[in-house]
């Protein structure tokens, strides 16, 4: 289906999400001729089938870890979750959006196309039977789960069954030890599921400060997540409703049933039906060869923007606004505008959340720079210690030549606020003495920063 016969566009947009949504918006808003392609409902990834509705199911299990805290200090018992009733509200914060999107590319004017794209030539896309014409073309169809060789693997739930699961099975299992399958597992284990998190090394979670990681690890087995590390999965296998996990675990046979396998090995950018060599596009493993403007390497006529492109940038919705936003200004302006990276803030969302900006430790250390690391556990303090918390850990590495924040990772359930702060230091060159010195309410997440950063 189809808003418009029209063929020619100054502007032809690949994809729906925020990044998408922020081009095709932007240029129609300066007079330009639109037209947004997208093969699923307008809206993209994150609204629809991922961040925004992954906090909702987190922000329950987070109050369930906050009542266990509180249980014999003045709570009398725990909660617990129906995930019907979980799910029921879930829905309303996703419900909507693709018709809403929808109207909202209808009031602006701008012309759109639900489908499957790809080039036909380097100015030309085909949709359905329709082949229409751009001036220029921005690739924003984001990230797609990555393909792991696993013989059966199509028996794998992604993340997005899993924020649609009817009924939570009894046990459940997640494949790869990023931040989703954390995620995931600390909902389903607070909702009451048996839960397997397997990852093929014995470091999950990458991307984030190991000593901080393996204390979220201990804190999640607490509350009955089984991990199993230096484990590859071989094979999985259906019997009825039951699915059959086969591989090794240290070496030695592993075997596990569940009522689901969840896919959280990773994403890979979403550009095989793209037919990008028929539109002289360049990529990679890492996605849309681009450079540091946005613009593909091999097609000046082309753009990308958000988890599609093989910029610098993490996949992070917030990176795809920023990338979204240069791309705008270099169609409009034919500048040479180019997103700042710098002080990235990455969330967890489990119950302690890990938080993570900068650099991390080992980063630091082969800067050459002389530094200085603050590793402090804050069970005891008064601000963590009030909601029964452990564990809760902060690590702050410091410059020492001029004192300087180089990165913070903060575990605890105040992460998301506390790196906050370290992002607003870290990009806007503040010192430790400076952010040190700033005034915060007292008692609060803030207040305490000044202690984290002691040179």
């Amino acid at each position: 289906m189809t808003q418009s016969s029209e063929t020619h566009f100054d502007l032809i947009v690949l994809g729906t999400g925020s990044a998408g949504q922020n081009v095709a918006t932007s240029c129609r808003e300066k007079g330009w001729n639109v037209a947004i392609i997208d093969p699923r409902p307008f809206g993209g990834t994150c609204s629809q089938r991922g961040c925004d509705p992954k906090r909702v199911l987190a922000g329950a299990a987070e109050l369930i870890g906050r009542s266990r805290n509180f249980t014999g200090k003045g709570i009398a018992s725990e909660n617990n979750i129906k995930w019907s009733d979980l799910m029921a509200f879930k829905q309303t914060f996703v419900e909507g959006i693709p018709e809403s999107t929808e109207e909202k590319f209808k009031k602006a004017g701008i012309h759109y196309f639900h489908g499957t794209a790809f080039f036909v030539d380097p100015h030309q896309i085909q949709v359905g039977e329709q082949k229409l014409t751009g001036n220029k073309i921005v690739i924003a169809t984001g990230a797609k789960p990555a393909p792991l060789s696993i013989e059966g693997e199509e028996l794998l739930m992604n993340s997005e069954g899993f924020l649609d699961l009817e009924s939570l099975p009894e046990e459940i299992a997640f494949v790869g030890g990023g931040y989703i399958s954390f995620e995931f597992a600390h909902i389903a284990a607070e909702a009451g599921a048996k839960v397997h998190l397997i990852h093929n090394n014995d470091r999950p979670l990458k991307n984030f400060d190991p000593d901080l990681v393996d204390a979220l690890v201990e804190s999640l087995k607490k509350i009955g997540v089984i991990f199993h590390l230096n484990t590859k999965t071989e094979k999985i296998t259906q019997q009825g409703e039951t699915y059959i996990l086969e591989g090794t675990e240290d070496g030695q046979p592993f075997r596990i049933e569940a009522g689901a396998v969840i896919h959280g090995a990773g994403r890979v950018p979403n550009i095989d039906e793209l037919q990008l060599d028929q539109g002289k596009v360049d990529a990679d493993k890492k996605g849309i060869t681009v450079n540091e403007n946005m613009r593909s390497v091999s097609n000046a006529d082309v753009y990308a923007a958000g988890d599609v492109s093989g910029s610098p940038g993490l996949p992070l919705t917030p990176i795809a606004g920023l990338e979204a936003s240069a791309v705008v200004a270099n169609l409009l302006d034919e500048g040479n505008k180019t997103p700042n990276y710098t002080a990235t803030p990455s969330v967890v969302f489990t119950y302690p959340m890990l938080a993570s900006v900068g650099m991390t430790e080992e980063e630091a250390q082969e800067s050459g720079k002389d530094i200085k690391v603050n590793l402090l556990d804050m069970s005891d303090w008064y601000t963590y210690k009030r909601m029964g918390e452990k564990p809760s850990m902060a690590k702050v590495i410091l410059d020492k030549s001029d004192g300087s924040i180089l990165g913070a990772h903060i575990l605890n359930s105040q992460a998301e606020h506390l790196i906050n702060y370290f992002t607003i230091a870290i990009r806007h060159g503040l010192t430790a003495s400076q952010l040190g010195d700033t005034l915060f309410a007292y008692p609060s997440d803030g207040s305490d920063i000044q202690y984290l950063l002691e040179m």
